[in-house]
């Protein structure tokens, strides 16, 4: 949700027969009307919402996203956890500064950064939104994200 979804959804309307080169325009189009707004959620069954605007969220139970980008460093697909990594709302400058330590997993250290892994996620959204799923983008109503430990079996 927020940043990284909007990027892929511009992408795949307008830029998506030019690769690479497509999805860096559409990361410097959102970067220029950069919008950080709240996703209000509550984690694990606390009592408060979550109201704090951000630059993105994102629920993965893999390392890495978009082949190359390790949003969420410590996720386990065998543990049972989704991690949820919430960057907050990081400006322009800061967001071009950072924008590296997406590929090495790091920007988890940085001070508006956040990671935990979680099993529910209760969301109170006023509408649908763009959500990026296993690298396709959907436009839903979330309204809650709930962890089945050992629901699906994978054969390699």
């Amino acid at each position: 949700m927020g940043f990284t979804a909007d990027v892929a959804a511009l992408t795949n309307r307008k830029f998506k027969p030019l690769g690479e080169l497509g999805y860096l325009m559409g990361v410097l189009l959102c970067l220029l009307r950069l919008d950080r707004r709240a996703f209000p959620l509550r984690v694990e069954g606390r009592q408060e919402m979550d109201h704090r605007r951000c630059l993105f969220l994102t629920f993965n139970n893999s390392k890495f996203t978009g082949g190359k980008m390790m949003i969420a460093p410590q996720a386990d697909p065998t543990d049972g956890w989704i991690e949820f990594v919430r960057w907050g709302p990081i400006g322009r400058l800061g967001l071009l500064w950072n924008l590296h330590r997406l590929y090495n997993g790091s920007h988890v250290e940085h001070p508006l950064a956040s990671r935990q892994a979680v099993r529910r996620v209760d969301f109170e959204l006023d509408g649908p939104v763009d959500v990026m799923v296993d690298g396709e983008v959907l436009t839903l109503h979330c309204q809650t994200l709930d962890i089945l430990p050992g629901a699906l079996n994978v054969m390699v």
